[in-house]
């Protein structure tokens, strides 16, 4: 297991172990495919993005150390601050800060895995949002594989318009890992960054339900289907 600065590791085994055991209860949360997450080296984590809790949800089942970024006001709420810190979280005012790409890059130069949420923020609706290419861009540096994960439910449990978590069901799907090579010249780089942003996009989007809940459904409280 790779080291982390300051990571406290019995604080991290004790507040996932307790952490995996309130997901399974309240969220009776699933997960798929754990196994294709690479056990070591570096590895970059790319999810949907729909509740501020996805993080946690998503790191729970890998017993390796994960680091992410998360907006720095989330560190003042509390215990999700607590929990954002003890999973290796890193403030940052904006996710396209300096600051955010050295901690990333240092991180997967160690050899270490980063949880990256190509959105770039939770979607407001439900839907998944178009991916940015910058987490491409790090694997490229870096030599980091990708791995595509889909969260269903999450947007109902917790999305932007709750102010608690509400018991609905969630899943967590890893899917097969990505090595990006044959890297183009730097006339084509652009091009292929965007190509396999869109790909990655593609392979998370695949496994959400259709017709997901609209935001002023969640705003009422009123839902139109039953997660899958």
């Amino acid at each position: 297991m790779e080291d982390i600065p300051g990571h406290n590791k019995l604080a991290f085994h004790a507040t996932r172990l307790a952490a995996y055991a309130i997901s399974r209860v309240y969220f009776r949360i699933e997960f798929q495919g754990v196994d294709r997450v690479p056990a070591d080296g570096p590895t970059i984590i790319a999810p949907n993005h729909a509740s501020y809790i996805d993080p946690i949800w998503v790191s729970l089942p890998i017993t390796r150390p994960l680091r992410y970024m998360a907006w720095d006001k989330m560190f003042h709420v509390p215990l999700i601050g607590f929990l954002m810190r003890t999973f290796g979280a890193f403030p940052v005012k904006e996710t396209g800060s300096r600051t955010a790409l050295r901690l990333s890059l240092e991180q997967l130069q160690r050899g270490g895995g980063l949880v990256i949420f190509p959105e770039g923020g939770r979607t407001r609706t439900g839907d998944i949002l178009p991916f940015k290419p910058g987490f491409v861009r790090l694997a490229l540096d870096t030599g980091a594989t990708i791995v595509p994960v889909t969260i269903i439910g999450a947007y109902r449990a917790y999305s932007s318009w709750h102010k608690f978590p509400r018991p609905y069901k969630v899943k967590v799907i890893y899917h097969d890992p990505i090595r990006l090579e044959n890297l183009p010249d730097h006339d084509g780089l652009k091009g292929y960054m965007q190509e396999q942003c869109d790909r990655v996009h593609g392979i998370v989007a695949s496994s959400l339900p259709r017709g997901r809940l609209a935001a002023k459904s969640a705003k009422t409280g009123k839902e139109e289907e039953t997660a899958s």
